[in-house]
């Protein structure tokens, strides 16, 4: 399994802080699949930036993106991420927000999209280390599946 995770982060980029968000995610991971490529990257909230990034990656199984997908002015992620898919995944984001809402009724104003492109998932998760722990656990046990349908592979 290859994923990527890309943070999107302006003050993260600049080093005003450390990602933590990212490092969350490829963690769980790698419990999940020791031997899993996983590759990280943190870009800022700039279209072109986030957009360069996922076409980077488009080689992954899987990219999973952290932040940006809330309401603030310089939240592009979900609109990049459509941009960049050619088929959406809407039940994902659907899960995502409905689990979320039991956690934090400001699920409400996350705005992450899923989708395809070519072979490759992705998804976006919301910037903070709560909500990725909570979005990866629920993404862990499709993805494996996931992989296989885009090869072609029949429903269990």
């Amino acid at each position: 399994m290859r994923v990527s995770v890309i943070t999107i982060s302006d003050r993260a980029s600049r080093g005003e802080y450390a990602d933590a968000s990212g490092p969350e995610i490829e963690g769980l991971l790698r419990e999940a699949w020791p031997a899993a490529e996983i590759r990280r990257q943190i870009v800022p909230d700039e279209a072109h930036a986030i957009l360069q990034a996922l076409e980077a990656h488009a080689d992954s199984d899987w990219i999973l993106t952290t932040g940006g997908t809330g309401i603030g002015p310089r939240d592009l992620t979900p609109e990049v991420t459509q941009g960049f898919c050619e088929r959406p995944l809407p039940g994902i984001a659907e899960a995502l927000r409905r689990e979320s809402y039991g956690e934090t009724p400001f699920a409400l104003l996350s705005r992450g999209t899923a989708g395809m492109r070519g072979r490759c998932i992705v998804v976006n998760f919301p910037g903070s280390v709560k909500a990725v722990r909570l979005c990866t656990r629920i993404l862990i046990p499709v993805m494996e599946h996931g992989i296989g349908m885009m090869a072609g592979e029949g429903h269990e």
